[in-house]
């Protein structure tokens, strides 16, 4: 380790660096040192180098309480660098890798099942827009078939009405008229038996009477 070390000699207390120590100077360096490998000791190498300020201030505290009887003050300490040995730094870089590799895998692992989560998500979101389609598209198609059965019945009860109206105006005679049709029109028919309602005598009753009357006036002729 390479550190810096600055202390003076309190002018009030001089004579206790003289009659206490042979020589000041090698004690507060030899307590550093001392003092270093005991705080450097009680802590990971992986902190020490990550909490250079906290190995500082914690050597210069003990330092400080150690060289009081000195008549020494240490004013300030620096730690420039910490050099591990070659087998500790490729200890320490391969645990680093490791330490790397395995938030890479975490990291990828989490993107991984967040993108699963997204996925899934999508899908259902999907599914239900879909399902409300369907039942949107269904809802509509039955009010349209509905509409379309109103409206229907609405032109049917329209012609049954235009029917029954046009009925209402009709009489015996127009009727009968429209038998004759019928009945000419069943005249060149190959067919040899027709059927006709009982109404149709009555209907026809009227033109009966006529050419009666007719038949009359000629025989008295």
């Amino acid at each position: 380790m390479d550190f810096v070390l600055y202390f003076r000699v309190l002018a009030d207390e001089a004579e206790k660096s003289v009659f206490n120590v042979e020589n000041v100077e090698n004690a507060v360096i030899n307590a550093a040192v001392a003092d270093l490998r005991s705080v450097i000791g009680s802590t990971s190498l992986a902190s020490a180098l990550a909490e250079r300020e906290k190995v500082r201030d914690t050597l210069q505290l003990q330092l400080d309480e150690e060289t009081g009887r000195w008549g020494v003050k240490v004013t300030q300490v620096a730690i420039n660098e910490i050099d591990p040995p070659p087998g500790v730094k490729a200890a320490m870089e391969r645990e680093k890798s490791a330490a790397a590799i395995k938030t890479a895998d975490i990291t990828e692992s989490e993107g991984q099942r967040q993108a699963a989560i997204n996925r899934a998500e999508g899908e259902k979101q999907a599914s239900i827009l879909s399902a409300e389609g369907e039942r949107q598209a269904e809802i509509l198609k039955a009010e349209g078939d509905q509409q379309a059965a109103v409206l229907r019945a609405e032109g049917f009860s329209s012609a049954l009405d235009r029917i029954y109206q046009v009925a209402n105006t009709v009489d015996a005679k127009t009727m009968s008229l429209q038998y004759f049709e019928t009945l000419k029109s069943l005249g060149s028919s190959p067919s040899t038996k027709f059927i006709f309602p009982m109404e149709f005598t009555s209907m026809l009753s009227p033109f009966l009477g006529m050419a009666a009357g007719e038949n009359k006036g000629n025989d008295k002729s």
